[in-house]
């Protein structure tokens, strides 16, 4: 299947069932899932959940060198507004990847799926997270108090920042 972009390093492309080994560096690391809205997954569970993201039209994946390191979340919200997210394998993390293929993202949306403005909500104790929200040129424009329950202790709830993106503001 052809990419639905190119970046200098990397392709973007939907997933393929047969990703379910690279799936599983990324989201059976509880390290790398621990500010996920999902639990981490066994091993065994990634060979599902390869076919469910092929099948999705909200998930895609981030190949370098034909394997898959990072998975991109971007979802129509109404109004041309979309969420994005993103999660990478750690042995990638750190090494500009997120950053080049989320800005590709991004622009693929603003000039290819109608895209208006482009939100993610992140947690506040993820830094890196909001950090690359910042380098992209997102503007945090909220925090919601105690949004969503703690994975590990469901009677502390975290709080989120909301960061956006007009197609306007969009430098790519």
């Amino acid at each position: 299947m052809e990419p639905l972009f190119t970046t200098e390093r990397l392709s973007i492309r939907k997933f393929h069932p047969e990703d379910y080994n690279d799936l599983a560096d990324i989201i059976a690391d509880p390290e790398v899932t621990y500010f996920e809205p999902y639990p981490t997954f066994t091993r065994e569970a990634c060979i599902q959940e390869a076919i469910n993201l092929s099948e999705s039209d909200e998930f895609f994946a981030v190949i370098l060198n034909q394997k898959v390191i990072g998975k991109i979340y971007f979802s129509k919200k109404g109004a041309g507004t979309y969420e994005l997210g993103y999660t990478f394998n750690s042995s990638y993390q750190g090494k500009g990847y997120a950053c080049e293929s989320i800005r590709g993202f991004m622009s693929y949306a603003f000039e290819n799926l109608g895209a208006r403005r482009i939100i993610a909500e992140i947690d506040t104790r993820n830094s890196r997270s909001y950090r690359l929200a910042e380098r992209l040129g997102m503007r945090r424009e909220a925090e919601h108090k105690e949004l969503f329950p703690r994975k590990e202790n469901k009677d502390i709830f975290n709080d989120f920042y909301i960061y956006a993106i007009l197609k306007k503001e969009f430098n790519s």
